[in-house]
């Protein structure tokens, strides 16, 4: 059997690393937009990937429960 806590942890620790990443992508996209005037639409496209899949699963969620 698997505890609840090691589920909480889980989830937890995947909503942490998926803001972390968010924000990793969007600091480097700003980055390479302001230091090298060069704009990075991959890592924009990764950028806003992330943040679809954020708030389409918010909007599951909260229609679902």
């Amino acid at each position: 059997m698997i505890d609840e806590r090691f589920l909480m942890h889980r989830l937890r620790s995947s909503s942490v690393a998926g803001m972390v990443g968010g924000a990793a992508a969007g600091g480097l996209f700003l980055y390479r937009m302001f230091v090298n005037q060069v704009k990075d639409w991959d890592v924009f496209a990764i950028l806003a990937t992330i943040a679809v899949v954020k708030i389409a699963l918010m909007i599951y969620f909260r229609l679902r429960g």
